[in-house]
């Protein structure tokens, strides 16, 4: 007996398998800058620059990430 191809059970079962493997969103992670969040928003209010409060993460914190995250992060909490 042969069995007959079922495209329909195919994809759902293709379907299903990406729903478990899909990656997670980034948003749903906590932010590394997110641990020193009292020290960069105090620092944002006495009016230092993205790029400063990025050195300052790096110097003061060992936090290395890019001026465009640092931007990011100020744009959603500060």
């Amino acid at each position: 007996m042969s069995d007959i191809f079922n495209a329909t059970k195919v994809a759902d079962k293709l379907k299903k398998q990406t729903a478990t493997i899909r990656k997670k969103s980034y948003s749903l992670n906590k932010s590394r800058l997110d641990k020193c969040k009292d020290e960069l928003l105090a620092l944002k209010k006495e009016g230092l620059s993205n790029a400063e409060l990025q050195r300052w993460l790096r110097s003061n914190k060992r936090i290395k990430v890019a001026l465009s995250t640092v931007q990011r992060w100020v744009v959603k909490y500060g």
